[in-house]
């Protein structure tokens, strides 16, 4: 009997609880608020939130006590948010504290360049420049690296990587003018039949569209550090010819023939076809001595130094 005295009881307190603590609440409009800030000025509306907050805290404290005076007659209750206040201070402090640590990294790293690494390298410490808009774009790129150098899926960024080269699109072209020219990391290379379509997409082929005529097409393709090698088949050339490009701004000018051309983002290289050379093997003849067979191939010319390393 005294245990269902008990249950009645806290039912009727909780009931009265609940009637004496609701209250009316109105919706509050822009203009309502920007009347209230004519009237009282910045300064006491901001005052006012202030005591409001601390009400709302205070009602948040009042809520536990009930909850526990439930909870001691048994009554199963949900746990009001009583840390919610300890909660919101620990978030800001945290947000606070890393962007403390992301200044003293930048600061540290002073005079260091300061491109961000296609395959998320770079300094971590930068993690939050650039505030949400700028990991969503870091992330976005990361998965466009990574789907370029084969290193995985890239997810929305690397599905939109190769959407755009699809169409010759500029985030394709950057993400590959970053690779080609070095820019995105050490050791990034683009290779297979992903290489051969950024480079006529990056080259400004593929742009033109299928209709277009006199477009050569590409094989053995390799993108990366500053040069790019590959075969190039046309109507000139249906059988293919190798070929090498050098960036402008990190090779010097080669010895032998070489045209130069120009990429969609204006950036220069300098472009060897295979030459015709005499290619001579040794063989025994029958007399016992050394004769020498000949014969015409195509070869590459030797590699013009890096401007980096003269």
């Amino acid at each position: 009997m005294n245990q269902k005295t008990k249950y009645i009881t806290g039912i009727v307190l909780s009931v009265l609880v609940i009637c004496a603590l609701t209250i009316p609440a109105f919706a509050l409009t822009e203009s309502d608020v920007q009347s209230q800030v004519s009237a009282s000025g910045k300064e006491g509306v901001a005052g006012n939130l202030f005591v409001w907050f601390l009400c709302a805290v205070a009602f948040l404290k009042i809520s536990q006590k009930i909850d526990s005076f439930m909870q001691g007659l048994g009554i199963n209750v949900g746990h009001t948010g009583g840390s919610m206040l300890a909660e919101a201070m620990l978030a800001a402090r945290s947000i606070a504290a890393a962007r403390g640590v992301a200044g003293r990294g930048r600061g540290g790293n002073a005079g260091r360049g300061g491109s961000a690494s296609g395959n998320g390298g770079g300094d971590s410490n930068t993690f939050l420049q650039g505030g949400l808009a700028g990991v969503v774009n870091r992330s976005f790129y990361n998965g466009a690296y990574k789907s370029a150098t084969g290193t995985g899926s890239g997810g929305v960024g690397g599905m939109a990587f190769r959407a755009s080269m699809t169409k010759g699109g500029d985030i394709a072209n950057n993400v590959i003018s970053r690779i080609a020219t070095g820019r995105s990391g050490i050791g990034d290379v683009m290779s297979g039949n992903m290489a051969a379509d950024a480079l006529m997409s990056y080259m400004g082929y593929t742009a033109l569209g299928a209709s277009a005529a006199d477009i050569p097409s590409f094989s053995n393709v390799e993108i990366g550090g500053g040069h790019i090698t590959g075969t190039e088949t046309s109507e000139d050339e249906p059988v293919g010819r190798s070929f090498a490009m050098y960036s402008t701004e990190q090779y010097m000018e080669p010895k032998r023939e070489y045209t130069t051309v120009t990429a969609v983002d204006g950036t220069k290289w300098y472009k060897q076809y295979a030459q015709d050379v005499v290619e001579k093997t040794p063989y025994q003849n029958p007399d016992g001595g050394i004769s020498y067979r000949e014969s015409l191939i195509r070869r590459l010319p030797d590699p013009p130094r890096r401007k980096d390393k003269v």
